[in-house]
């Protein structure tokens, strides 16, 4: 069987393909100066920061536009400047900014690599007190220093060769409709798993910066509630998810509160 596959040039492609995805991935490795975390990275903290502020108008225009009430602008500004000033956040290199999207539909917050942080409308209105919009604030924080895009990016880069190997190694004439199923399959899995460790680490994140503001942890708990109703109970398996079930974040949330009481 293996002389087989070894004889058959498509599989010495793949083999060829696959080992420099690999190589090219592993190569990336970098230790992030905030955290001291050894990770595989496609960008500098330099180009994160400027892919950030590229990239930010272009996601304004698509979700309708930002909020337009200083107010309600200023309260996100205070809450996310003092946790960025209150924790290892201010020392890093990123350019925080905060926007408010006008959206009131979408139930949503989100990070951009290098500081652009972005909070719906139709989330802020759910939110009941400064808490939770700093348990919100402080996880989209931790998705930033966590260089959370900029590993993903790598991954991806990952993905394409190892999806671009498994569809020449599996390529039947007789059958295309397997080899792209075979193709989707492994890319969509690979992804899967770094996506819902990134949320736990950016909760992870949240809840340190809520300790170290004087802000309640409790409240990211709370979050998780907001975002469990939102969802209106209409949970898919956790394994197919790219974040993790709410309950299961909310019991790995109690768990980090209790850590950060110990110390």
């Amino acid at each position: 069987m293996l002389k087989r596959l070894l004889s058959n040039p498509r599989f010495l492609i793949a083999i060829v393909i696959a080992a420099v995805a690999l190589i090219s991935y592993y190569s990336k490795t970098e230790v992030n100066p905030i955290t001291g975390e050894k990770q595989r990275v496609s960008l500098t903290q330099e180009q994160e920061v400027a892919l950030g502020l590229q990239t930010a108008p272009q996601m304004i225009r698509q979700m309708g536009g930002e909020y337009n009430d200083p107010k309600v602008q200023a309260m996100v500004d205070r809450v996310g400047m003092k946790i960025v000033n209150g924790t290892e956040a201010g020392r890093s290199k990123y350019k925080f900014d905060f926007h408010v999207l006008a959206d009131p539909n979408t139930v949503n917050a989100f990070a951009l690599p290098g500081g652009q942080i972005f909070i719906t409308m139709g989330l802020l209105n759910m939110l009941k007190t400064e808490d939770e919009l700093a348990g919100v604030l402080g996880h989209e924080i931790g998705h930033v220093i966590g260089r959370h895009s900029a590993e993903h990016m790598a991954k991806e880069e990952l993905t394409q060769g190892l999806v671009s190997a498994g569809t020449i190694a599996t390529m039947d004439p007789n059958n295309p409709g397997m080899q792209n199923a075979i193709a989707q399959y492994i890319g969509s899995v690979i992804n899967m798993k770094y996506g819902r460790e990134d949320e736990l680490e950016a909760d992870r994140y949240g809840v340190k910066y809520l300790f170290e503001t004087g802000y309640d942890p409790e409240a990211q708990i709370e979050v998780m509630e907001v975002l469990k109703k939102a969802s209106g109970g209409q949970n898919p398996p956790e394994f197919l998810s790219t974040h993790p079930n709410p309950d299961n974040r909310i019991e790995a949330i109690k768990k980090y509160i209790r850590d950060y009481e110990k110390k």
